[in-house]
């Protein structure tokens, strides 16, 4: 545990925070152009990604356990403290589904969709090919069971 980080930054880049498990501050950027900004909106930012790196920090902890004890154990944490993990936490954001997920990688990748190619005309060898296949008897092959 003594090991678990959590970071996190503001959205506007102004404030990276990286705290560990206990919540002792290990490290915290500041923009210089913070110098200049109100103190209390200041504060209240870098509170906000503190927060956010807690959180991240406490689910290191659950994953660390997860991997040396198992799932159970973390289950069992949970239980205890009566919080979830905070990737169990209900107003965690779900993520994208998978179908979001591909068309967005799709529009990375510059794929584009095109119709599928008209299936081409068959040529009598290649029918010819197919009915001898469709009345092959498997139990004609020689078997040494």
């Amino acid at each position: 545990m003594g090991e678990a980080r959590g970071s996190a930054h503001a959205l506007d880049g102004s404030v990276e925070v990286t705290v560990d498990a206990l919540g002792a501050l290990k490290r915290l950027w500041l923009a210089p152009a913070l110098g200049s900004a109100d103190p209390s909106r200041v504060s209240a930012l870098v509170l906000e990604v503190v927060r956010v790196a807690m959180a991240e920090a406490e689910q290191d902890c659950y994953n660390r356990v997860g991997l040396l004890l198992g799932e159970e154990a973390g289950l069992l944490v949970e239980a205890l403290s009566g919080r979830a993990a905070p990737a169990r936490a209900s107003d965690d954001d779900p993520g994208m589904t998978v179908e979001e997920f591909q068309r967005l990688r799709g529009e990375r990748l510059g794929e584009r969709r095109f119709p599928a190619p008209a299936p081409a005309a068959e040529s009598t060898v290649e029918s010819a090919v197919e009915e001898e296949w469709e009345s092959f008897d498997p139990a004609s092959l020689r078997s040494d069971r």
